[in-house]
């Protein structure tokens, strides 16, 4: 069976104490990486200050920083953090207004996504000498998400969570539908059916919408990744050398992406709509206007305990026929160290306090994602919830967007025609053959 069991929100056995002892400074020791003349001892750190950004205003992962992990660190370092939590997107405007003013902090939370820009200008530091001196157990325990924030072999990100996009359905939905909840959709073909027989409609108004993806600006492609990558497709050639999304996969995806809301039958009620921000009790799956929904895997348990009612469960990543899953995740947001700090061993101290394991799951769950450990599979947490289960399960099908420089600019210019091809004005193959041009200027204007 697939029924969820539900669990706490939030698990705290053990935590405090964890992350009070913040040992992993010691076992990870402090690299050599930057020329700071200062003897590196780890725990001597009296009257040095540390200036660190986190991504995001999330008032649980606020909350943690601050009251936990912060005063712990401080305690055990004797230094001082000053910590800045900066909205998504002031992130990049106002980065790079502090490395123009030479005010940028120590250490800088980012999406992967921003790492290879920020690599190739030199901002960030080469973190090898740093990770090399890891416990080899726990580097090897985090392999996986730190191969997600190098750039060209070369490490300058330390991941702090994994994500997986997923579909939350509910089982009540399906059951009144009459689908089987316990056999959910194995192919994308599959989903759109059960969409269909799923959606509720009102004369020509979709009141419940039987399946839906992210389809505002950067969600978009995000959500195009997912269809694109489970139909055989990718974004840039294996060099990354040329935009490669208009191939016939791409467009066979972004036709099954466009169909949500085109036709005679959409399924998809909510095109352009900011759902993904709403409170988790106006989520539309939690709420009852959406049956299928694609998001962050993590936030599964969130999700049930809003709506206990709704039976909520999460499907393994779909394929479509003939090809294998594949979904938008991996590593998520990191850390990485400013390349003009002048206590670049205390920062990497702090990155390192970020990652012990308890005090990780504890970040983790607080912003509804996936912990970086291998070894979380076997937590409490993780064992506890089937559905978080199926998500550690997804890990393996999970891609993330290629860290490359450049990539938000093409990010951006394709999610313009991304969106054309959703409100029915370009046709999809009309609309990739317009990104990949715009893809491959940028790619020659940075060669």
């Amino acid at each position: 069976m697939r029924r969820t069991r539900r669990v706490p929100v939030r698990t705290w056995t053990g935590i405090a104490a964890a992350v009070a002892a913040v040992s992993l400074v010691a076992a990870c020791g402090s690299g050599n990486a930057g020329d700071s003349g200062e003897d590196s001892d780890s725990g001597d750190a009296s009257g040095e200050t540390l200036v660190v950004w986190f991504p995001g205003k999330s008032e649980a992962e606020m909350a943690l920083v601050n009251d936990t992990i912060v005063p712990a660190f401080e305690e055990e370092t004797g230094a001082q953090v000053e910590v800045t939590f900066v909205d998504w997107p002031d992130l990049s405007p106002k980065l790079n207004a502090a490395f123009a003013a030479g005010t940028a902090p120590d250490v800088i939370g980012h999406g992967v996504a921003a790492t290879a820009d920020l690599a190739a200008n030199e901002r960030v530091l080469d973190l090898s000498s740093y990770i090399d001196e890891m416990d080899p157990e726990l580097r090897d325990d985090i392999s996986v998400a730190l191969e997600g924030g190098e750039v060209g072999g070369t490490p300058y990100m330390v991941p702090l969570i994994m994500t997986a996009r997923l579909l939350v359905y509910s089982g009540a939905d399906f059951t009144e539908a009459g689908l089987d909840p316990e056999a959910p959709p194995a192919t994308w073909e599959e989903v759109h059916e059960a969409a269909e027989q799923l959606t509720v409609r009102d004369d020509d108004q979709i009141t419940r919408s039987g399946l839906l993806l992210g389809s505002q600006p950067i969600a978009n492609q995000q959500s195009f990744a997912t269809l694109l990558w489970s139909n055989g497709g990718d974004f840039l050639n294996e060099d990354g050398t040329e935009a490669v999304m208009n191939s016939p996969e791409g467009v066979e995806a972004l036709q099954y992406f466009a169909d949500l809301y085109q036709g005679e039958d959409p399924v998809d009620g909510m095109l352009g709509v900011e759902w993904s921000a709403l409170p988790v009790g106006e989520q539309p799956v939690v709420a009852g206007t959406a049956s299928m929904q694609l998001v962050s895997a993590g936030a599964i348990v969130d999700y049930q305990a809003a709506a206990p009612d709704r039976d909520l469960r999460l499907m393994p990543p779909p394929a479509f026929e003939g090809s294998e899953p594949g979904t938008f995740g991996g590593p998520g947001n990191g850390l990485m160290i400013n390349a003009d700090s002048e206590v670049p061993d205390l920062a990497w101290e702090f990155v390192a306090s970020m990652v012990e394991p308890e005090t990780n799951l504890a970040y983790a769950q607080e912003l509804g994602q996936l912990p970086i450990h291998a070894s979380a599979i076997d937590s409490d947490y993780i064992t506890s919830n089937p559905a978080l289960v199926t998500a550690v399960e997804a890990l393996p099908y999970a891609h993330g967007n290629p860290n490359v420089p450049g990539w938000v600019q093409m990010r951006d210019a394709m999610g313009q025609h991304l969106e054309r091809a959703l409100h029915g004005e370009a046709d999809p193959a009309e609309a990739l053959d317009q990104s990949a041009s715009e893809v491959d200027e940028i790619i020659a204007a940075g060669s």
